[in-house]
């Protein structure tokens, strides 16, 4: 089977990332809308571009992610996570599409202490985390064929990201203070969307709601330690509480999620995170 993919977001990290996949593995068949020709709040352009390319598969990049500045901005956070969410889903629906949708680890509420699955309870703490879990409601409402792909912590050579800034502000001060007591997973863009491809390429029917990060278990001081370590930069990196770094929005203390089923159900292979970490730092610093 021919699979046609249209991705939306494509100038963001993940959609950068994709991109970089699909013309490393040479994969055909991939459209990336910019914001523009691929706005999700405007369903003309949306049906305009179903019209033209006739896909198989939609993947939604594109979202509201300044977590912080989503507290004071919440109308067009739902906007985009919801609403943009939900035009997607209706012309998937419409025109018998695949879905692959991004959500986050920022769904849930931070309390646990053990590996999160897809049926753990949601208690978003942020309006960037409720909108997020909006549009995952949202899309099983008017769509049964969807992939809806929780992940977080997201870093590349892309976009702006934890590593990038880590490293510059490394190198401005020689001395970082970083939060040593909220724990999920680093997680490399790139990784994401090669499972993404994989999944496309699959052709799976196997739809519904998954966790995908790396492997591993880190607090952002092991993180940002890992970082300098790998880089060789010879920075100082200080362990400090959430309470020392206060912002407008609360993050998750403990998100790490299990990856049982899409390993299982879909054949995805996971690295480990200091493995990609590697991979991305090379190219970094090339």
């Amino acid at each position: 089977m021919n699979n046609k993919t249209i991705v939306f977001g494509a100038a963001g990290q993940l959609g950068q990332c994709l991109k970089r996949v699909v013309e490393d593995n040479s994969l055909d068949g991939y459209i990336f809308a910019d914001s523009k020709e691929g706005d999700i709040l405007n369903v003309d352009a949306i049906e305009a571009l179903f019209k033209k390319y006739n896909p198989t598969h939609c993947v939604n990049c594109a979202a509201y992610t300044a977590v912080d500045k989503a507290e004071s901005d919440e109308q067009t956070a739902f906007a985009i996570n919801k609403t943009g969410a939900e035009n997607l889903a209706d012309m998937c629906n419409a025109y018998d599409v695949v879905l692959i949708h991004i959500s986050t680890d920022f769904v849930f509420g931070g309390d646990a202490d053990r590996p999160l699955n897809e049926l753990s309870a949601t208690n978003p703490m942020s309006i960037y985390g409720q909108s997020k879990l909006a549009g995952e409601q949202v899309i099983p409402t008017v769509l049964n064929n969807y992939f809806i792909l929780r992940t977080g912590w997201l870093y590349s050579e892309y976009g702006n990201n934890f590593v990038k800034t880590i490293l510059r502000i490394g190198k401005e001060r020689g001395e970082i203070k970083v939060i040593n007591d909220q724990t999920g997973t680093p997680t490399y863009a790139m990784d994401l969307a090669e499972a993404i491809t994989q999944i496309i390429a699959s052709g799976s029917n196997k739809y519904g709601l998954y966790h995908y990060a790396n492997e591993g278990i880190a607090t952002w001081f092991d993180f940002a330690v890992a970082i300098h370590q790998m880089a060789g930069t010879g920075v100082t990196v200080l362990s400090i509480p959430t309470s020392e770094y206060p912002t407008p929005a609360k993050r998750p203390i403990y998100s790490v999620m299990d990856k049982s089923k899409i390993k299982q159900a879909l054949n995805i292979t996971i690295p480990d995170w200091k493995d990609s970490l590697k991979v991305c730092l090379s190219k970094l610093t090339q």
